[in-house]
């Protein structure tokens, strides 16, 4: 038999070495950072040492080739890194082979958390960490978003949220907080910020379309399938089934959201044929069971809205009365300016327009300066009453904030129909 190593497969071409190397960043990510940081917690120099890891796979790779497991050869690579930069403190690699051999183990049966990325996002929900921060930290630490997407998320510059991320890890590090996976029982304390993280991750992916941002359309697909896990690992959180419900029905929609041509489609103007009929059924189930768990909270009074459009198909009108009392609802139990510009919007749907501009007038004009959905209710509203000139004017500054090339085309339709 011939000795293999006379012959070495050929080297995989420029384009499939990125390839591999960013569907390792996209499947991966959390899960070695998990790992790095597993002996001491330490995020930063786990996130630093994995990002020149995955630089070097890019630079090594297309010499040598992919290695048989790239995950592997990432993790050592990066361990080597971490090993290297605290060499000058006398920190040992000791535990490092364990943490090899746990990755190449079948998923770990003993494990609280069957999933590295959830577990590691409860790491950052520790009661120690300040809890504005907690949030950013799970998006940018496990899920890999970057700080002006996680910044566009709360609504702040993408500066001052890399000076939080930054300051943040400083402290963690100073405090000596630990990669300690809590117990199932510490859990539902943690919960609220680890739901907070996988809806804003999902958020990221709404106004993906196919061919623009792949990494977007598969954050999706990441945040029900972690929204999933959590459901089966606390299935009488309430708020665990009202997120997945939320998400699903939003997803549902997915297929009827762009035209054939790629065109935005707003809600109202959808081809219901095309929703996902078995996504909304499940969604309408886990509601249901939610509701008889009686603790209500945002996802399940989110999801809720959301149950209402998407009866409307069916009943062939909108119940607006509802969805004006759940949006009520929603802003006693969180109040924040996404729901208020939803409520001004459902005001101004329902006629009353000098009502929604009073709900869009109580904003702090510095919070809402960069947030796209003010300006385009600003807009309904305002023509609503018919202010033609300061409704031109909000449309204007919403066309300006609109980032996704595809929307922005259907505002402009909207501002010369």
């Amino acid at each position: 038999m011939a000795d293999a190593r006379v012959s070495p497969a050929p080297v995989p071409g420029k384009d499939k070495i990125v390839e591999t190397v960013v569907g390792a960043a996209r499947a991966s990510y959390g899960r070695l950072v998990a790992l790095l940081a597993a002996r001491d917690g330490d995020l930063a120099a786990s996130e630093d040492a994995l990002s020149e890891a995955f630089a070097s796979a890019l630079k090594v790779w297309p010499t040598r080739g992919i290695p048989a497991n790239p995950d592997a050869w990432l993790l050592t690579t990066a361990r080597n890194r971490l090993i290297n930069a605290h060499r000058h403190e006398a920190v040992k690699a000791r535990g490092m082979d364990e943490i090899l051999r746990r990755m190449d183990a079948p998923a770990a049966a003993q494990e609280p958390i069957p999933d590295q990325r959830l577990a590691l996002m409860f790491v950052c929900a520790h009661p120690a960490i300040q809890e504005d921060i907690r949030t950013p930290l799970m998006l940018q630490t496990i899920l890999g978003l970057d700080a002006a997407q996680i910044a566009s998320a709360f609504l702040i510059s993408p500066t001052t949220m890399g000076q939080r991320l930054v300051r943040a890890k400083a402290k963690i590090k100073a405090a000596g907080i630990g990669f300690k996976i809590p117990d199932l029982d510490a859990l539902p304390e943690r919960l609220e910020d680890v739901l907070s993280a996988i809806y804003a991750a999902f958020g990221t992916s709404f106004d993906a379309v196919e061919g623009s941002d792949d990494r977007n359309i598969s954050l999706a697909e990441e945040a029900i399938f972690l929204a999933r896990l959590l459901v089966a690992l606390l299935p009488q959180e309430p708020e665990a089934l009202g997120l997945l419900a939320l998400m699903l029905y939003s997803d549902a929609r997915a297929a009827a959201r762009w035209g054939p041509d790629g065109a935005f489609i707003p809600l109202k103007s959808q081809d219901a044929g095309l929703w996902d009929r078995a996504k909304i059924i499940e969604a309408e189930g886990l509601l249901f069971q939610a509701s008889k768990l009686n603790r209500l909270g945002r996802f399940q009074i989110e999801a809720a809205i959301q149950s209402i459009h998407i009866q409307a198909p069916i009943t062939g009108s909108t119940n607006w009365a509802a969805l004006r009392s759940f949006h009520e609802l929603l802003l006693t139990h969180k109040p924040s300016i996404g729901a208020f510009v939803s409520y001004a919007a459902v005001l101004q749907a329902m006629g009353q327009g000098r009502s929604a501009l009073d709900v869009l007038f109580s904003l702090d004009p510095g919070d809402v300066s960069t947030y796209q959905p003010y300006w385009v209710t600003l807009a309904a509203a305002h023509r609503a009453c018919e202010e033609g000139d300061a409704a031109a004017a909000a449309m204007e500054r919403a066309i300006g904030l609109t980032e996704n090339p595809k929307v922005r085309a259907f505002l402009l339709r909207e501002r010369e129909g």
